[in-house]
């Protein structure tokens, strides 16, 4: 089975692979320093605790072996800064990505460089033909990201219940076709 790389690198950071819970003290302090600035938008912060990020990165293990899913750190100088992750979509050939960002490596290309990267590899993979990328309609952060990469706005979803505190029970969901160039010249260094 392919898969994408274990190390990407990105120029001034990387996205690697989860090392399980080895992982645990640093993914941790990472979630907990990024709490507030994650709770609007992210229901699992609701969850967090220390068993949740242990079952976190098991599962992380094990979707990455069975090819479900592939979830990254950002990591900037050695220390962890982010979050990147695809998975499996509904269909077959569709897949997912998420990614967020500690408040203070916001506003500087990261989030949309890691994408990029993460959505370079995930779509050179064999079976995979889109991905996409679903936030809500609220969230304008996360918003600005797929346009950029030359995802298209496909669908909103009404979400009922919203999910987290802050969404507007309208997820706005995009896709991207595999590409047969760069996407949107963000490329991956």
């Amino acid at each position: 089975m392919e898969r994408p790389r274990q190390i990407i690198e990105c120029g001034d950071f990387a996205l690697r692979r989860w090392r399980g819970q080895s992982d645990f003290d640093p993914v941790f302090t990472l979630i907990e320093e990024s709490l507030e600035h994650l709770r609007p938008w992210m229901p699992w912060v609701a969850r967090h605790s220390e068993e949740a990020t242990r079952n976190f990165l098991a599962e992380s293990d094990a979707k990455w072996h069975s090819g479900d899913a592939y979830n990254y750190a950002i990591t900037r100088a050695g220390r962890l800064i982010g979050m990147c992750s695809t998975y499996r979509g509904a269909e077959p050939q569709g897949w997912m990505m998420g990614y967020w960002l500690h408040p203070d490596a916001t506003g500087q290309g990261i989030a949309t460089r890691a994408a990029a990267a993460l959505a370079t590899e995930v779509l050179a993979l064999p079976d995979v033909q889109y991905l996409e990328i679903a936030h809500d309609l609220a969230n304008v952060s996360s918003g600005v990201i797929p346009p950029r990469l030359g995802f298209a706005e496909v669908r909103r979803e009404q979400v009922t219940p919203p999910a987290a505190p802050s969404d507007s029970g309208i997820d706005v969901v995009w896709r991207l076709n595999r590409p047969t160039a760069p996407l949107n010249g963000v490329v991956p260094t």
